[in-house]
C-alpha cells in the first residue's frame, strides 16, 4: 500500500514519509494542498504569500503533536525536561538538542496530560475502535493529480474501510464542532481526502470520514464526528480551489479579496432591527 521515502518522486501514490518532507511538498513545481485550497480560496494572494514565506516553527504546535503520537502511535519523540525552569543557559542548550534530534521537549505536567488524554480517548468505544493498531496505518501522505494539478494530502489514520482524523479543541461540543468545521474549513479537508484516496483507488469517493475531537483540559472530552450537509460545500470549494490555483499558476496573477469595489450591506438581523 505504501512506499518509501526514496521512491516518493513524482508518481501518484500512498506514502510512508516524514512529517517535515510532507510539508516541505516533494513535487516539483509544487502542489496543493487542503490547507492550502482552504487558503486559495478566501484570497489566492494570501496563498501566494504564505507559499513564499513558510510559517516558522511555533511552540504551541507541540502539544498536539504530542497527542497526536500517543494516539495515533506515530509521530517525534517525546522527551521529558523535567526542569522548574526552562530559561537557564543549560536547558536552553538542552532543548535545542532535542528539537535538532526532530524530537519534541516538555514539561512534566504536559506530558501527564497528553498521557491522561490517551487514555481517556482509548477508553472512548468509538473512538478507540476506530484507532485500533489493527484497524489501519497512521500519517500516510497521498499525492495524485486532478487534471493540471498535483494534490496532496496526510491522513492520520487511513483504515481500509475509512478515514480518521483526530484533532485536540477547546471543546468538544457538538455545537463548537460545528462553529469549528465553519471557521476552519473541515468539510473541505473532508472532500479533499476523499478525493484523494478515490483518485488513488485506496478508498471508494464515499468512503466513511470520522473526525475524532478531544479536548485538551480534564476531563479530556471526546465526541466522534462525521459530516453531512458540510460534504457538498466543501466539494464546491475544492472544485473552486482546484480551478483558482490552475488559473493562477497560469496568469502569475494571484488576486486579493475581490477585484472590483466592495459594497458592504449591514446583516439581516441588523436590517430587521431598523427596518
Amino acid at each position: 500500500m505504501t512506499a518509501t521515502v526514496e521512491e516518493a518522486e513524482v508518481i501518484p501514490g500512498v506514502y510512508d514519509i516524514p512529517t517535515e518532507q510532507y510539508h516541505g511538498d516533494p513535487i516539483p513545481g509544487g502542489s496543493l494542498s487542503s490547507t492550502g485550497a482552504r487558503t486559495l480560496v478566501k484570497a489566492p494572494a494570501k496563498f501566494r504569500y504564505d507559499l513564499d514565506h513558510p510559517e516558522p516553527y511555533k511552540k504551541v504546535f507541540d502539544f498536539g503533536t504530542a497527542a497526536h503520537k500517543l494516539v495515533l502511535g506515530d509521530g517525534p519523540e517525546l522527551v521529558l525536561v523535567d526542569a522548574a525552569r526552562w530559561d537557564t543557559k543549560e536547558i536552553k542548550a538542552r532543548i535545542v538538542k532535542i528539537r535538532e534530534a526532530g524530537n519534541i521537549p516538555l514539561k512534566k505536567p504536559d506530558l501527564q496530560r497528553v498521557q491522561d488524554m490517551a487514555t481517556v480517548l482509548s477508553e472512548d468505544p468509538e473512538a478507540a475502535d476506530l484507532l485500533h493498531p489493527d484497524s489501519g496505518i497512521a500519517e500516510q501522505s497521498l499525492f495524485w493529480r486532478t487534471g493540471n494539478v498535483w494534490c496532496r494530502s496526510r491522513i492520520d489514520w487511513l483504515r481500509e474501510d475509512g478515514i480518521v482524523d483526530y484533532k485536540t479543541a477547546r471543546s468538544a461540543h457538538p455545537d463548537a464542532i460545528e462553529k469549528a468545521v465553519a471557521e476552519h474549513g473541515y468539510h473541505v479537508q473532508d472532500d479533499w481526502y476523499r478525493r484523494g484516496a478515490a483518485a488513488l483507488g485506496v478508498l471508494p469517493r464515499d468512503t466513511p470520514f470520522h473526525f475524532i475531537f478531544q479536548e485538551k483540559e480534564p476531563p479530556y472530552l471526546v465526541t466522534v464526528a462525521r459530516l453531512d450537509l458540510w460534504r457538498h460545500i466543501g466539494h464546491q470549494v475544492s472544485e473552486q480551489a482546484l480551478f483558482l490555483y490552475d488559473h493562477c499558476r497560469t496568469t502569475g496573477q494571484w488576486p486579493g479579496y475581490t477585484t472590483d469595489v466592495a459594497y458592504i450591506s449591514p446583516p439581516a438581523w441588523l436590517d430587521r432591527q431598523y427596518a
